[in-house]
């Protein structure tokens, strides 16, 4: 089944506005001082949030600084 009627060029752009992509947020881990995203564990020093630091050996998360 069809729409009934075309929607114009411009109603669709306005509808599609907000489907920009947002950047990323990057802050700095205290831990090793590198950046890294929010929400996800550094690369280096497997920091997450405070008391929570994982090791991933497979992924090489947490074994830069034992």
């Amino acid at each position: 089944m069809q729409p009934a009627f075309r929607q114009s060029y411009g109603r669709t752009r306005r509808r599609r506005s907000h489907h920009a992509l947002s950047p990323t947020t990057q802050t700095l881990c205290p831990l090793s001082g590198m950046p890294k995203a929010h929400h996800r564990a550094c690369k280096q020093s497997g920091y997450v949030r405070a008391g929570l630091r994982i090791k991933v050996p497979k992924l090489g998360i947490g074994i830069g600084n034992d």
